[in-house]
């Protein structure tokens, strides 16, 4: 990257994060803060690591986890001199790829250690999705030209899941993998797609077992988030003026989008399934992994506004809380506690749900269910005791969702962690509605909600080698930058120059 960074845990942070500004959501801003709190807590130094310090998700002790760790980077954009998200993804890179071994930490109960794992290897590939959006905020063509030509562990993942016919247990790594590759898609298993006790695949109704494990269906989720990452890596090779490897990837990516839409879409129920390998045969277990396909760009418009309409439908994943885990109407739904990912509200799949609809123009629709959301989990906040956020929330209640194991328990605490997502992601780009960023463009999108209660912005604001204060009030922009961009508001080109700057604006909104 081009700056140098000082990921030490100890060193004083507050002050380099971007500040939000907001007199319409103030709540929101305590809970912004106390995400940053409880992810700086999970900066975990670890010698022996590829790259330490690492952004630990706050699950085991002795593992780390890539959709956790590619969710988390997502965040950690808004402040790489502090969170080292986009680095930690070296602690699989370096390992799956090249090989390297990871450390044995000492156990008291175990006389030579314990072996730090990656916990598994073929959880959802989201690597190009996380370094994209990283790359928008760092701007460094060297680095992307680095990792696309001379490392390549983007293509490296990409082919390695391909390649995979045969269950296999990889070295440093806990669990066996599951993926497996058909001509029509990929079989997997609910833990390793995430989504643990899913009921997807079940052959009752409601389902007899915890986890249901059909190892005769094709996963929707896996197909999307491989076309995802061709995707991805097609942007990415644009980002580093390498037009030959940008087609090469987007002709892999039309294969995979292509297979998608003649196998997994329903036409009936205007929605993407599971399918049977046999026989094609949709799987009616209606979850969030279907908006993988949203994500990834693959759903023609008018199958993307079919998906749209079941997040406002009460009986779907529409209702008190929005973008559960599990239709509401499934028979597996559980309406008190959630369980898990039976029906419970998880960050990581809300966040890929709200940005799918962003890829559609479905902005309005997509900032209104980030209120809803992080309303959902601020209410939390302040009424559940422990004051803290959650790995994932109960569904129809401002509480913690509970744990799909014999024991019922509320689910893990302090989870920041990719819950962080919501309440500062989500905020700074769909409630404040600075939209995106590009450091190689020197672009900042910023659409300014309607109806603007007092002032609204963000101060301490970086991406690539700007950092800046941006505030709206009463139709003035008001911004102070130490270097020039260019800036959209709301449609609206403005060239900021360096130093203080001042647009009205009003007219225009």
């Amino acid at each position: 990257m081009k700056k140098t960074k000082d990921f030490s845990p100890g060193k004083e942070w507050k002050h380099l994060i971007p500040r939000p500004v907001c007199d319409g959501h103030k709540d929101f801003i305590a809970l912004y803060h106390k995400a940053w709190e409880l992810a700086h807590d999970h900066i975990k130094e670890l010698p022996g690591l590829p790259f330490s310090p690492y952004m630990d998700e706050g699950a085991l002790p002795y593992d780390i986890w890539i959709w956790d760790t590619c969710f988390m980077a997502l965040f950690c954009k808004y402040s790489q001199n502090v969170f080292p998200g986009v680095e930690s993804l070296q602690n699989f890179y370096q390992v799956l790829h090249d090989g390297v071994a990871l450390p044995r930490l000492p156990h008291p109960e175990e006389p030579e250690g314990v072996q730090f794992c990656i916990h598994i290897a073929d959880n959802p590939p989201l690597f190009a999705w996380a370094e994209y959006e990283n790359a928008l905020f760092h701007g460094d063509k060297e680095y992307l030209k680095d990792l696309l030509l001379n490392k390549q562990y983007l293509q490296k993942h990409f082919d390695f899941l391909e390649s995979l016919n045969v269950e296999t247990l990889f070295p440093m790594v806990r669990a066996q993998s599951r993926w497996k590759k058909h001509k029509n898609g990929y079989f997997w298993e609910g833990g390793r797609s995430g989504m643990d006790n899913t009921p997807r695949g079940r052959k009752s109704a409601p389902t007899e077992v915890n986890r249901p494990d059909n190892k005769h269906i094709l996963w929707v989720d896996a197909i999307a988030q491989q076309a995802l990452s061709a995707l991805y890596i097609a942007k990415l090779s644009r980002l580093a003026d390498e037009r030959d490897l940008e087609s090469c990837w987007l002709e892999k990516y039309e294969v995979l989008k292509k297979k998608i839409n003649e196998l997994y879409w329903d036409e009936e129920d205007g929605f993407y399934y599971d399918i049977t390998a046999d026989t094609g045969e949709k799987v009616k277990v209606m979850t969030p992994a279907s908006y993988w396909v949203l994500l990834a760009g693959a759903a023609p418009e008018e199958r993307a506004r079919k998906m749209a309409e079941k997040l406002t439908d009460p009986h779907k994943f529409g209702g008190y809380v929005p973008c559960v885990t599990l239709s509401r109407d499934d028979p597996d739904f559980n309406a008190e506690h959630g369980l898990y990912w039976r029906g419970a509200m998880w960050v990581p799949t809300a966040y890929m749900t709200i940005k799918a609809l962003e890829q559609y123009g479905m902005k309005d629709f997509a900032d209104s269910l980030a209120v809803q959301l992080i309303s959902h989990m601020s209410r939390t906040y302040q009424n559940y005791d422990p004051h803290t956020i959650w790995e994932c929330y109960a569904p129809n209640s401002c509480a913690p969702s509970h744990s799909c194991n014999s024991s019922r328990k509320v689910v893990r605490k302090d989870f920041c962690g990719w819950s962080a997502l919501a309440p500062i992601s989500l905020f700074l780009e769909n409630v404040i509605g600075i939209r995106s960023a590009d450091a190689f463009k020197k672009l900042l999108v910023w659409d300014i909600p309607d109806h603007v209660c007092g002032k609204i912005g963000v101060c301490a604001y970086q991406f690539g080698d700007v950092t800046a204060d941006l505030l709206y009030e009463n139709g003035a922009l008001n911004i102070v930058s130490d270097g020039p961009f260019t800036l959209t508001v709301n449609g609206r080109q403005f060239s900021v120059r360096t130093g203080t700057n001042h647009f009205n604006i009003l007219e225009q909104l």
